[in-house]
């Protein structure tokens, strides 16, 4: 599947932010793909930050958990993360991922399709 993202941006601390991820699958298939957003600053590795699955059930790491939230609108085969309270530490460049599976995995290296990333700057 071909992911799109948007949303990039700039905002101060503690502001927000959403971002969005359009599949290009057919409708009926969407809703059985495990979607993800990852980040990646500079000179790090790509990092989980949240994710959800065909169950609908999310998933967040512990430094967004309670500040961003993943929700899937499977009739617009669109992800969205909601990112409130930003931190300068938020910022990186933002992935979506995509794996046809019933199962789900914060494993970057699990998810077959990717989308184009797109940056968050969070200004101090």
């Amino acid at each position: 599947v071909q992911l799109q993202a948007s949303g990039e941006g700039l905002v101060q601390t503690g502001g927000s932010l959403r971002l969005s991820c359009a599949a290009s699958e057919r409708t009926e298939l969407y809703s059985n793909y495990a979607i993800s957003w990852f980040r990646q600053a500079p000179g790090m590795g790509r990092e989980f930050v949240a994710g959800t699955h065909r169950g609908r059930r999310t998933y967040y790491s512990d430094s967004v958990k309670d500040r961003f939230t993943i929700s899937r609108d499977n009739a617009k085969k669109t992800v969205y993360l909601q990112m409130n309270s930003l931190k300068p530490e938020d910022a990186a460049v933002y992935y979506c991922a995509a794996e046809y599976s019933s199962a789900w995995s914060r494993d970057a290296g699990w998810y077959t399709d990717w989308g184009q990333g797109t940056q968050v700057t969070v200004s101090s």
